[in-house]
């Protein structure tokens, strides 16, 4: 896949997030790495309706006391920011790669304006990867 030159690539899962910048032309992208938000995560309610108690509505708190649903929280908040930065044109190309369940909760928090900007999503664990890996699979 080619890759325009200031492309940002956002990896993701559940619990870390990465982002990068194509630095290098489209034929031969070298990624360079972005400082990454710290995330506040908020929303603890996303995936509620998978037959949770009653109990574990309470444990939403952020704490690891409910670790599927920090990590969905984790994915939207991803997602969020994302949005935001493409809404205010500090992104204008991008790419994401996550993991199948954290990209299912991100891509129903996207806004129109970041699938317009979207160029590739890949599907696949890919944090904490080396750069030449992440550049393998976007090629693959």
């Amino acid at each position: 896949m080619l890759l325009p030159h200031g492309t940002s690539i956002a990896v993701a899962d559940g619990t870390k997030f990465e982002l990068f910048r194509n630095t290098g032309t489209e034929a031969e992208p070298k990624l360079t790495a972005q400082d990454t938000p710290q995330l506040e995560l908020t929303n603890f309610s996303a995936g509620a309706h998978r037959s949770d108690t009653s109990e574990g509505f309470s444990a939403r708190t952020g704490n690891g006391a409910n670790d599927q649903l920090d990590e969905s929280a984790h994915a939207i908040a991803v997602a969020d920011w994302l949005n935001h930065q493409v809404l205010t044109h500090k992104i204008d190309k991008l790419v994401v790669i996550a993991d199948p369940k954290s990209l299912g909760e991100m891509r129903k928090r996207y806004h129109k304006q970041l699938e317009g900007v979207l160029i590739k999503e890949l599907s696949k664990t890919m944090t904490g990867r080396p750069v030449a890996e992440i550049v393998t699979a976007l090629k693959g």
